[in-house]
């Protein structure tokens, strides 16, 4: 039989242990919470020369490569870190408890005029080196109402899923667009939101970065604004 009280003096152990070797590490006290979320695996805020950091509990476990990389990250604001992480999480997926919808199951790629599944292998090679690990779909149409701003695609970091607004689905719409659209969502695996102040910054400044380096990131752009009104009525 399980003892619950014993189990939870040995994750609170685990803990405190894990806190003092990220304070080792830093060089300042960090205020560590272990949680069991389902989208947010690591978040933190700094200030008054301490580090208030909140772990999902699969790291409890990790090897001393992933905790020195949450202590770059959180810590030093090291975001290429990031990517290590994802990574370490990616492979601790069982772990994460998974809510999803019977409705959400099937996830299909293939539009009346663009397959997503072939752009998102497309953009993964050119411009990932085909480490994004994630699948794609289109979304459902929502019901039809006069409608004031669109979002165009989401990632799940839960599902490692993209979805894209079935609106873009038309024949008037380049595919570099879709392409874009595709490569945006793409880049929050490798740049996830952030903490900063308080509140929850999800395109920190290395994703627009990276973002800006797209072959067609000024013409997307001003396709968009261009033809926006087009999108709403979609």
């Amino acid at each position: 039989m399980l003892n619950v009280s014993s189990t939870r003096e040995d994750m609170w152990n685990r803990a405190e242990s894990l806190a003092w070797r990220l304070s080792a590490e830093l060089g300042m006290p960090v205020k560590l919470a272990v949680t069991d979320n389902r989208s947010t695996m690591v978040s933190f805020r700094r200030g008054g020369n301490a580090l208030q950091l909140r772990l999902h509990h699969m790291f409890l476990d990790a090897p001393e490569t992933v905790v020195r990389a949450v202590a770059d990250y959180a810590g030093r604001g090291h975001r290429t870190a990031g990517v290590l992480l994802d990574e370490y999480i990616r492979g601790q997926q069982p772990r994460i408890r998974q809510v999803r919808r019977e409705s959400d199951a099937d996830l299909n790629p293939l539009g009346r005029c663009f397959d997503l599944q072939a752009l998102y292998n497309g953009v993964n090679a050119t411009f990932f080196d085909n480490v994004i690990q994630a699948r794609i779909g289109w979304g459902r149409m929502p019901p039809r109402r006069r409608r004031k701003s669109i979002r165009l695609g989401v990632y799940d970091h839960q599902t490692r899923e993209i979805r894209i607004h079935p609106a873009l689905d038309r024949p008037e719409v380049p595919a570099f667009f879709v392409e874009f659209i595709v490569y945006h969502e793409m880049l929050h695996q490798l740049f996830p939101s952030t903490g900063r102040g308080g509140r929850r910054v999800h395109h920190p400044r290395a994703f627009r970065e990276r973002e800006r380096t797209y072959p067609h990131y000024t013409a997307a752009l001003r396709w968009e604004r261009e033809n926006l009104g087009v999108l709403l009525r979609g």
